[in-house]
Parts: C-alpha cells; sequence; structure tokens
C-alpha cells in the first residue's frame, strides 16, 4: 500500500498529512483501496491555498481537518461527501463567498469556520439541518441571520469575538441549545425571549456592552454558568422609568382581561382577537393588572448566589406598581421569586 511520503498511518481509517508545509495535496500515491477505507483525513498546518476537488476521492470520509492553512476557498467537491460529518477549516483565509453553492445538501453535525474572513454567516450554513455544533468565532460577523432557526439540531452555537451588536429572537427557536458562546462582540441587549432556551446550560456574554439583563433570565432552569464579565452593567441602584400613556385600544383590552369580562370568537373582530391574546400580566405579585405596549421599564437588582447582584430588567403595567423606596433593594414589585436565586439555579456567575 502506497502512501503519500510523510503521512501518518493511526490506523486502516485514519490518514495524516498535518504539519507538511504541503502546498499541493496528491492523492495519486493513494491506493483506490485505501481512499474507500478512510474516515478521517488530516490536511490542517500545511500551506494549502484552496482544497483539491480529489478531496472527493476519499468517497467514506467522515472527518475532515483542513483547518490552519491560507484556504480562500473550498472546492465543489466536497458536497460529493455525503457521509461527512465533521468540517473543521478554522484559521484560513475563507469568507462568505468561499463556501460552494450546494455546500448546505451535506449531511454536517460539527462545523468550524472560526478565525477567518467572514463578515456574515453564509445561508448555505442555514441549510445544515443535522448540525450539532457551529462555530464562527474570530470571524468580523456583524450580525446573525434569522435562518439560524432552522437548526433545529444545533447544541453549541460559537459566535464569539465578532464585531455583532444584537441577538436576534430567532435564536430562541433552538431546543436543543445547551452552550451559547456571544463573548467579546458588541452587544447592548438580550432578548427576553431566550427564555425559551429550555436546554440552556452555559451562556457567554463576557465583554459586551450590556447595561443590564432581561428579568426572563430567571425563566431559565437548567443554567449554570453564566459569564458577564467585562460588560458596563450598573455598579449601584438605578431605576429608568419610561412610560407612554396607553391608546384607548389598550385601555379597553385591559379591562376586558383585567376584570375577566367573557367574550367569544363571534363577539370580535379576529384582529382584536388577536390582541388581546398579546396581554402581559404584571409582574407585580400586589397587582392584577395586565399591558400590552404601553408599560413602565424599571431596572432592578436581583441577588445571584448571595454574592452578586444583577441588574434586570422588569416590565410593569403603570407606575403605580413602581417601588416609591428606590433604595429598598426588595421592593413591592419584586417577588420573593426574584429576590434570590439558589446555587442550584446558577452555580457560576462570572463577573470579575
Amino acid at each position: 500500500m502506497e502512501i503519500h511520503e510523510g503521512a501518518a498511518v493511526a490506523s486502516d481509517s485514519v490518514l495524516d498529512f498535518s504539519r507538511l508545509s504541503l502546498t499541493t495535496f496528491n492523492v495519486n500515491s493513494i491506493s483506490d483501496e485505501r481512499k474507500r477505507d478512510t474516515r478521517q483525513l488530516y490536511l490542517n498546518y500545511n500551506r494549502l491555498a484552496s482544497l483539491p476537488s480529489s478531496v472527493s476521492l476519499f468517497c467514506n470520509l467522515e472527518f475532515l481537518d483542513i483547518s490552519n492553512n491560507g484556504l480562500s476557498a473550498i472546492c465543489e467537491g466536497i458536497t460529493r461527501l455525503t457521509g461527512l460529518k465533521t468540517l473543521i477549516a478554522k484559521n484560513n483565509r475563507l469568507d462568505e463567498f468561499s463556501l460552494p453553492k450546494e455546500f448546505g445538501s451535506l449531511q454536517l453535525e460539527v462545523l468550524n469556520l472560526s478565525g477567518n474572513r467572514f463578515e456574515e454567516i453564509p445561508l448555505q450554513c442555514m441549510k445544515l439541518l443535522r448540525l450539532q455544533s457551529l462555530s464562527f468565532g474570530g470571524n468580523r460577523l456583524k450580525s446573525i441571520p434569522e435562518e439560524i432557526e432552522n437548526l433545529t439540531s444545533l447544541e453549541l452555537l460559537y459566535l464569539g469575538g465578532n464585531l455583532i451588536t444584537a441577538i436576534p429572537p430567532e435564536v430562541a427557536n433552538l431546543p436543543y441549545l445547551s452552550y451559547l458562546v456571544l463573548c467579546d462582540n458588541r452587544i447592548q441587549s438580550v432578548p427576553p425571549q431566550l427564555t425559551r432556551l429550555h436546554s440552556l446550560r452555559s451562556l457567554s456574554l463576557h465583554n459586551n456592552l450590556l447595561t443590564y439583563l432581561p428579568r426572563e433570565i430567571l425563566c431559565l432552569v437548567h443554567l449554570q454558568e453564566l459569564s458577564l464579565r467585562g460588560n458596563p452593567l450598573v455598579v449601584r441602584f438605578v431605576k429608568e422609568m419610561t412610560y407612554d400613556p396607553p391608546s384607548l385600544l389598550e385601555l379597553a383590552g385591559r379591562t376586558v382581561k383585567s376584570r375577566n369580562i367573557p367574550y367569544y370568537p363571534y363577539d370580535l373582530p379576529s384582529n382584536l382577537l388577536r390582541y388581546l391574546d398579546l396581554a402581559s400580566k404584571c409582574p407585580n405579585p400586589k397587582c392584577a393588572g395586565v399591558y400590552f405596549d404601553s408599560c413602565v421599564r424599571q431596572i432592578k437588582f436581583v441577588d445571584f448566589c448571595g454574592k452578586y447582584r444583577l441588574p434586570l430588567m422588569h416590565y410593569l403595567c403603570s407606575p403605580e406598581c413602581t417601588s416609591p423606596c428606590s433604595s429598598n433593594p426588595q421592593s413591592d414589585a419584586e417577588s420573593e421569586e426574584e429576590s434570590s436565586v439558589p446555587a442550584y439555579r446558577l452555580q457560576r456567575v462570572l463577573l470579575g
């Protein structure tokens, strides 16, 4: 059996061509049988400028590492690797134009494109429906596409070290997401919809521009690690009150909801029925009110694990629901559950 000079053979299913300073990848010296038997191929730490189409000759390949080369494009031939599950292509020169058009037809479960030159996540990647781990750390991303919600098998999403300014609420539609890494970006707020990430265990938000967190973050019952260091989180009790008077429509809707006035589908137009379904209950335990569009936004501190006090955003139905004593950390609008979160709910809060 002939093997490229310098290649390491760990087993019949593994070919290792890493760290050989290769500028081209010549497969002529590799037997057809060896190509068929190879499941893992390592081409990392070489000097390849492009991935040759001959890689498609490894028809049963499951793992491919092409990291730390000078790659500016990935060949169309990779789409013929129907059994490929893991592609590691970090630290190259790839951008959003480097992937083949049919890249989304692959059955990938792990994709790592960190340390490249992507300014946006290619839409081909949003078609990888079996993907469990997606890494785009250390690129030039400015946003997260709404289509991220298509990746419903995703368990790890690594987007640290980019230029991202906002988290789209569509991220909350990833039912199995356990690890979300958004550190070292320019994010200013966290959408309350993230409370739907019931599988989330680790949320990394350090080194961003956060000044508060949504109170809904308390609903992430499986969250074990929350990293917040390096954010301009407020360091003293600050109360922000912004309040736009409710419209006549909202006043009518509040009355119907708060007084439990019965209504039926044939009583009201469909648009009003939909509107009434959008009512949010005031979180003040001493208030039975609801709100729709008009509410008071208030920053309150919540004690995590008896060690850190984090500023969380509260939404209240009216100014009457706010605490008259702004210096009192336990206000009328702050429930017992919100004022203290036990250690088993959040094992690590990293602020320092």
